[in-house]
C-alpha cells in the first residue's frame, strides 16, 4: 500500500509540474484564441535570464526569490515585444499560419538561448528549503508541498483575472469576438499584447519551480511542452483549474502505468499521455472542464 502511495505522491508531484505548462497555454488561448507552440522555448529563454540573475558564479548572484521575480517580469515585457513584432504582422492571417509563426518561433528561440547563454546544463537553486516530510511510508518533498502551494494559488488568480476583473473580461472578448469587442471600445491589439505577456511571465515562474529537477538547457522543456499539451487537452483549454487537473491526471496515470505495467517502464511514458487524450477526446471533446462552443448559423 505504501508503494501505492508513493507512486501516487510522485504522480501528483509530476502532474503539477504539467499543469504549470498548461496554464500557460490555456492563458495565452483564452486571451488570444491561439495554441503557442513555443510557449515551452519562452519559458525556458526566461528561466536562463532567472538563471543569469541569480546564479552566484556566472550571473548577479540575487537572492533566488528575487532571481525568479526579476525573471517572471522581463517574462512579461519580453512575451509582450513577441507579440508586437513577430505575431502582431500575422494577426488577420488564420489559425494555422499563426501556428507555423509559433512553431517558427520556437526554434528561433531555442538556438537564441545556446547562442545568447549557453548549451551546457546549468544548476539553478530552488526557493523552497531541502528536506522531506515522511508521513507513514510516503516521503513528500517540501520542494513539491511548495510548489504546489504555489501553482493552486497562481490558477486561482488567474480564474479571478478572467471572471471578476475588467481586465480579464475584456482579453476574452477580444479572443472570442475583436469585431464587437473592438465596437465596445476595448483595444483588441493591447488585450492581445498583455495576454501574451501574462503567458510568458506565467511560463518563466513555471520554469523556475521545474528548473532544480531538470536542471535550466536549451531542451528542458520540450518534454514537459508535450505534457502540457496533454493536460491541457484533458483539463480543457479554456479553464484554467482544468489545466492544474488535467497535469495531475497525466502525472498520476503516468506515473501508475510506468510503474504497474511492464512493458511501459519509463520508455513509453509518453504513450500514457496520448492515450489518455484520446480517452478524453472521445468521451469529452473540449476536455473535463471545458465549455462546449456553441455556434449559430
Amino acid at each position: 500500500m505504501s508503494v501505492f502511495l508513493q507512486r501516487l505522491i510522485d504522480g501528483v508531484g509530476n502532474g503539477m509540474l504539467y499543469g504549470s505548462v498548461a496554464l500557460a497555454l490555456v492563458l495565452i488561448y483564452r486571451a488570444t484564441g491561439l495554441v503557442n507552440f513555443a510557449q515551452g522555448e519562452m519559458a525556458m529563454f526566461c528561466t536562463f535570464v532567472t538563471w543569469k540573475l541569480a546564479d552566484p558564479g556566472s550571473g548577479l548572484g540575487l537572492p533566488i526569490v528575487a532571481g525568479i521575480a526579476g525573471g517572471v517580469v522581463f517574462g512579461f515585457f519580453f512575451g509582450a515585444a513577441l507579440e508586437r513584432v513577430v505575431v502582431r504582422p500575422f494577426e488577420s492571417a488564420d489559425h494555422l499560419r499563426q501556428m507555423i509563426v509559433t512553431l517558427g518561433l520556437f526554434l528561433a528561440l531555442n538556438s537564441l538561448a545556446a547562442y545568447i547563454f549557453t548549451a551546457d546544463t546549468q544548476r539553478l537553486a530552488s526557493p523552497f528549503p531541502d528536506g522531506t516530510l515522511r508521513i507513514g511510508g510516503v516521503a513528500i518533498s517540501i520542494r513539491e508541498i511548495g510548489m504546489i502551494v504555489v501553482l493552486l494559488l497562481m490558477a486561482a488568480l488567474l480564474r479571478e483575472l478572467f471572471n471578476r476583473t475588467r481586465l480579464g473580461l475584456a482579453m476574452r472578448g477580444a479572443a472570442m469576438n475583436p469585431e464587437s469587442s473592438r465596437l465596445l471600445g476595448v483595444d483588441v491589439s493591447r488585450m492581445l499584447m498583455v495576454g501574451w505577456g501574462l503567458s510568458a511571465a506565467i511560463g518563466a515562474l513555471a520554469g523556475a519551480l521545474v528548473a532544480p529537477a531538470i536542471f535550466v538547457s536549451p531542451a528542458m522543456m520540450q518534454t514537459l511542452l508535450l505534457y502540457g499539451f496533454a493536460a491541457a487537452v484533458v483539463g480543457g483549454f479554456d479553464s484554467a483549474p482544468g489545466a492544474l487537473v488535467g497535469g495531475v491526471l497525466v502525472g498520476v496515470v503516468q506515473a501508475l502505468a510506468s510503474g504497474y505495467v511492464s512493458f511501459i517502464g519509463t520508455q513509453l511514458q509518453l504513450t500514457t499521455a496520448f492515450v489518455l487524450i484520446l480517452a478524453v477526446l472521445i468521451v469529452r471533446p473540449q476536455g473535463l472542464f471545458g465549455r462546449v462552443s456553441v455556434e449559430r448559423v
